[in-house]
């Protein structure tokens, strides 16, 4: 069945439909960029719009960054920390709610680089902030958020992330220095069978990826950037 899979983020809120069967979506999608500052008001003005460009009245997933437990938000790393507290899924509409990259790595496992893996599986997804997703057999442990792991006294998230490699102008070899550092140190926690990189740094895998050497198994994600919208839509499935 359709579902309409909302994806929101420290930069951009993006949505489509999607084949929630096929894992595909159905229409070209739709980005909006996040509301400055990202207070709830303004962001669900922007979820909004995604449903009324596509007309929809179905079932809705929603994605945010940053824990969610039972459609509540518990913290609001890069996004306006006014959410915290904030029942979303009411904000939304009853739209299904979780965090982003528990939802990218939903979607992987079930259509992506992930699919069949047994064992540990660890999605990480490299943006705004480092989000994470951590699988055992194939059943999701929420709200990881290991991007907020410490190296060097501060959050992993701040020296290995997408924006953290823009914003201090390195190279992709340089930036692959600090995402091998991390990455050791999850290896090192959760001695995993597989490791997908997500977020939009999946489209360019070949300019950092060959420079990463760890034991486990490093892959780019099978759905690139489109994981999170997917697996929104997935987590509202009837």
């Amino acid at each position: 069945m359709n579902v309409l899979g909302i994806d929101i983020g420290g930069s951009g809120i993006k949505g489509a439909p999607v084949d929630t069967e096929a894992g595909e979506l159905t229409e070209e999608r739709l980005r909006i960029p996040t509301p400055e500052p990202s207070r709830p008001d303004a962001v669900a003005v922007a979820v909004r719009e995604i449903r009324e460009h596509f007309a929809w009245s179905g079932p809705v997933g929603v994605t945010f960054p940053g824990v969610v437990t039972d459609g509540v938000v518990r913290t609001a790393a890069n996004v306006d920390r006014s959410w915290i507290g904030v029942d979303a899924a009411a904000l939304f509409g009853g739209a299904s709610v979780l965090n982003d990259a528990d939802a990218a790595g939903v979607a992987e496992m079930v259509f992506g680089r992930g699919r069949g893996e047994r064992g540990t599986v660890l999605m990480l997804t490299f943006g705004t902030g480092i989000g994470s997703a951590l699988f055992r057999d194939g059943v999701l442990v929420p709200n990881t958020e290991l991007g907020h792991l410490q190296l060097h006294g501060k959050d992993a998230e701040h020296r290995a992330s997408s924006r953290a490699r823009e914003e201090h102008d390195l190279s992709w070899e340089k930036w692959a220095e600090r995402v091998q550092e991390y990455l050791e140190h999850v290896e090192m926690l959760f001695s995993p069978s597989l490791i997908v990189i997500g977020g939009g740094v999946s489209k360019k895998a070949e300019k950092f990826l060959p420079h990463v050497t760890l034991r486990t198994r490093v892959v780019p994600a099978g759905l690139q950037n489109e994981a999170g919208i997917i697996g929104a839509a997935l987590a509202a499935r009837p």
